[in-house]
């Protein structure tokens, strides 16, 4: 699948993959600032953005989508960055081809599989009806019946785009998204890694907990973890500079 993707800087290249029910747009500010150091690819994960749609969606198949951009792109020593979904996909890339990556950055998701979280997300996506729903904000009032936060709304909400005057749409598959959740939730190959690798978590996240860093370890032996303190999911966009310094000490590192 020949994924959308945007390039900015130069020098060595690092792909930046966003995580479920997210876009590359998600990490435009902070790729731009990482693009002073490294020739920067945002990309669109299949079944979101501006990336083809497909039934299948598990990570055999995100990594794959992967491996053909950069075999495209002709790009060796790459630095993979993912977000939750795209740290799955990019550690499943690693255990595929790690010959073709210098190091590997996952925030805030652990190789293991996780229980069904996202059942009220999805409900509220579903509920709503753009044969009937022709503003952003009836759309959010529908989800607002089944979502509280209004950032992750927000975030949600991000996916409407308009098709024609007076018609929205979705630049997600949510069908393709329920249906295939636990795939999506699924545990990645036990492989061993021996790519250098950080992981970020964000303290007030449960998507690493101090329960799974042996694990962790065991699959990853050339790995370190560090937590952002004071953030929980989206550590990224929640401490953008700490990020920022975390990710480009380890780049740097030896």
């Amino acid at each position: 699948m020949k994924l959308h993707y945007k390039k900015y800087g130069e020098g060595q290249p690092m792909i930046i993959v966003h995580g479920l029910f997210g876009t590359l747009d998600n990490w435009q500010t902070i790729g731009k600032k990482i693009a002073e150091n490294f020739e920067v690819y945002l990309i669109d994960q299949r079944n979101h953005g501006h990336s083809p749609w497909s039934k299948e969606m598990n990570y055999n198949a995100t990594a794959e989508d992967l491996h053909e951009l950069i075999l495209d792109l002709n790009l060796s020593n790459v630095i993979l960055v993912g977000h939750s979904m795209g740290g799955k996909t990019v550690m499943t890339y690693a255990t595929k081809y790690p010959e073709y990556l210098d190091k590997l950055i996952v925030v805030d998701i652990s190789p293991k599989q996780y229980p069904l979280h996202h059942q009220q997300i999805l409900a509220g996506l579903n509920s709503i009806d753009l044969t009937k729903t022709n503003k952003r904000r009836e759309a959010d009032e529908q989800l607002k019946k089944y979502i509280d936060n209004v950032e992750i709304r927000q975030f949600l909400l991000k996916n409407l785009y308009w098709i024609e005057k007076g018609k929205l749409a979705w630049r997600i598959n949510i069908p393709v998204l329920t249906e295939e959740m636990d795939e999506i939730l699924a545990e990645i190959p036990m492989v061993k890694v021996e790519v250098p690798t950080l992981f970020i978590r964000g303290e007030r996240s449960n998507y690493i907990t101090e329960d799974d860093y042996q694990d962790i370890y065991n699959q990853f032996p050339n790995s370190e973890i560090e937590t952002i303190y004071g953030v929980g999911h989206w550590v990224h966009a929640e401490n953008p500079l700490e990020f920022y310094d975390l990710l480009m000490s380890f780049c740097n590192s030896n």
